[in-house]
């Protein structure tokens, strides 16, 4: 098979998992910028699943698609159970985060701190490969703490990929389990993308994924020299905009990108359905677009009115009404705005 005819790797682009941002919403959202770009849950622990609302979690709109559930936890059976959920629900693959390094995380002995037990992963590995068809990811980090040796992270894959793992995303930074928050593991760390494409290079059968500080177009370009994918974090979600430039770039698929407006449109028109269908107030809705008219001029206006607290009890058709105005005019709210 010729390389133009070779099929692109499902992992060639993702937008990240990303703890109370990537919902629902939020993809749907993204879905209406990009066809082709794999688009991730948010953490859902095991324990939820296990005691919790199954619905709430992992219910999913189906244009969502290709749209992959990531699980946090640690127990063998509990992940073969929420795999089993995941697949039920018809997501298209299964992911382990081995890579968070927050302190509930912590305290729950998964997320990054797994990489100091690989065996415990292969065996949670091996017990969701067991039982679903979908394929069954890892997420992890490149080190933890003070460990920077290459034969760190390599060991982890290596034993992990025995278990029938075939796809790991690398976030490339260290995760500092002592010390920093969360926010600071996403930036303290110094990124070394070059653990991840060597492990391309030790591993060429397995798929990998580069993950962490990726922002633009030509990044993009450059990593997938070196690996089979790329995941990018909050530059999707604070810039969303560059999501509809992907699929011509990095896909080949020519097909005409909708409008701002006509993207904003059919978020309003969600919005109506959401509440039709669940009573879903519009604001959750909306807070994950609010990127969309980032950098343009009349953009932070915008913004603000789709931000604007006192307009929440207006229905989202009005709102939008106003958010139009402010950006074609470049005028904020007034003062006094009209509510019921």
């Amino acid at each position: 098979m010729s390389e133009a005819s070779t099929p692109l790797s499902p992992w060639r682009l993702s937008v990240a998992p990303m703890m109370d941002w990537t919902d629902r919403h939020c993809r749907f959202f993204h879905r209406l910028l990009t066809r082709h770009t794999l688009l991730y849950t948010e953490m859902v622990t095991t324990g939820a699943l296990t005691h919790g609302d199954v619905q709430r979690h992992l219910r999913f709109n189906a244009e969502e698609h290709p749209v992959a559930l990531q699980l946090g936890g640690s127990d063998p059976y509990d992940l073969a159970h929420a795999a089993r959920l995941g697949a039920q629900w018809g997501y298209n693959e299964i992911n382990l985060n081995c890579g968070c390094p927050s302190d509930r995380v912590q305290r729950g002995a998964f997320g990054a701190c797994l990489m100091n037990e690989p065996q415990i992963v292969a065996d949670g590995v091996k017990a969701m490969c067991d039982v679903v068809d979908v394929p069954v990811t890892v997420k992890h980090r490149i080190g933890i703490d003070r460990i920077e040796s290459y034969g760190f992270v390599r060991d982890f894959v290596g034993t992990v990929a025995e278990a029938g793992c075939e796809v790991f995303i690398v976030h490339a930074r260290n995760a500092w389990l002592d010390g920093l928050s969360p926010k600071e593991n996403r930036e303290i760390p110094p990124l070394r993308y070059e653990l991840a494409h060597q492990l391309k290079r030790d591993f060429p059968a397995l798929t990998i994924a580069v993950n962490g500080g990726i922002k633009t177009t030509d990044q993009i370009s450059e990593h997938l020299q070196q690996v089979d994918g790329v995941m990018v974090g909050r530059e999707a979600y604070y810039n969303p905009w560059a999501l509809s430039t992907w699929d011509a770039a990095f896909f080949g698929d020519q097909h005409p990108v909708p409008s701002r407006e006509s993207v904003e449109e059919t978020m309003v028109d969600y919005m109506e359905r959401a509440h039709a269908e669940d009573g879903c107030p519009w604001y959750p809705v909306a807070r994950h677009m609010l990127g969309l008219h980032h950098g343009q001029r009349g953009g932070r206006l915008w913004r603000q009115v789709w931000s604007d607290h006192r307009l929440k009890p207006l229905p989202p058709r009005e709102v939008w009404a106003l958010a139009r105005a402010a950006l074609a005019r470049g005028v904020a709210v007034p003062e006094s705005v009209d509510t019921p």
